[in-house]
This record gives C-alpha cells, sequence and structure tokens, in this order.
C-alpha cells in the first residue's frame, strides 16, 4: 500500500510489514505479523531500522495490526492532505 499504485513511480508513505529482525541492514527470519508505516514526508527512511529513528517517527511508524495499519495509513496521507492545502 503506497500513495501512488503505478509502477516507477516516487512513493512518499508506504504501509509495511514489519521485519522480524535485521542485521546489517537485511532482513532475518522472515517477517512479523505487525506493520508500519514509514513517511519520507515526516523525514523516515524505509533502510532505517524502527530502533534507528527518532520517538516521533517511532510512533508513526507503529506497530499495528494490518486492520488498524489501513486506517492509521489513511489518516497520516489526509494529516498530510489537508497540511497542503493549509499553506
Amino acid at each position: 500500500m503506497t500513495v501512488t499504485t503505478a509502477l516507477g513511480q516516487d512513493w512518499r508513505a508506504t504501509l509495511r510489514r514489519q521485519e522480524a529482525r535485521a542485521a546489517d541492514g537485511q532482513p532475518e527470519g522472515g517477517y512479523t505479523s505487525a506493520f508500519e508505516i514509514i513517511c519520507r514526508d515526516c523525514g523516515d527512511d524505509s533502510w532505517r531500522e524502527y530502533q534507528d529513528v527518532p520517538p516521533h517517527l517511532q510512533r508513526i511508524r507503529g506497530p499495528y495490526s494490518l486492520k488498524t495499519g489501513v486506517t492509521e495509513y489513511e489518516a497520516h496521507l489526509t494529516w498530510h492532505e489537508e497540511l497542503a492545502r493549509a499553506q
């Protein structure tokens, strides 16, 4: 789930399954049943591990169940759209 669904286009935010754990930047052991929001507009970077991002980005990331993650992802995108309109 991303802001754009067209292949090859730049994405700004995504909802993805959390990695079980990472070593040297590579996933090991598969994925958990939890999901996280990665928002580049908020300054997050998908290559950074959860524990390496500041607390405000950890709050955005989650973790979330799938259902809650979709709801939070949509709310986060709406928040960015409202900010853009207010400028």
